[in-house]
């Protein structure tokens, strides 16, 4: 996959969120990290302490629990999608003109669902791995790979 000069790859998980800009040109990428974004890893107690919710049956007396949410899980999913948002504006403001999406399956099916038309229309690549943890270098390797 070829990364435009001014292009930007955006290496994310539910934590962590990466978006590198192409500082060279498509025949030799230089990537560089534009900005950085990290959600905190707060406990579950500061999350929300509400104990699991329960159901009545219709015709009886019989009540059920509720499963709990899992309140880390929400957390990961608001992350990607405010980093969803942010990366909407840049392509409506066109800041955003060609980018790369980095992210493991589950949070880039989190982030796609929230991608705007316009967002959509910048985009010219996904890859379904976790690499935000990694060096630029293996990223930048990763995306011209197209794996």
């Amino acid at each position: 996959m070829k990364i435009v000069k001014g292009g930007w790859v955006l290496a994310c998980d539910g934590r962590k969120a990466l978006l590198l800009e192409n500082v060279g040109d498509a025949v030799s990428p230089e990537l560089r990290i534009k900005e950085a974004y990290e959600h905190g890893d707060e406990p579950t107690r500061e999350l929300g302490a509400a104990p699991p919710g329960r159901t009545y049956q219709s015709v009886g007396s019989h009540r059920s629990a509720v499963e709990q949410t899992d309140l880390h899980k929400e957390a990961e999913r608001g992350f990607l999608r405010g980093l969803a948002e942010s990366l909407n504006r840049a392509a409506v403001d066109g800041d955003a003109k060609a980018l790369i999406v980095v992210a493991p399956p589950r949070a880039l099916g989190t982030i796609r669902e929230a991608y705007s038309p316009a967002l959509r229309d910048v985009i010219v690549g996904e890859i379904a791995k976790d690499v935000v943890n990694r060096p630029t270098k293996e990223i930048q390797d990763l995306v011209m790979q197209g794996e």
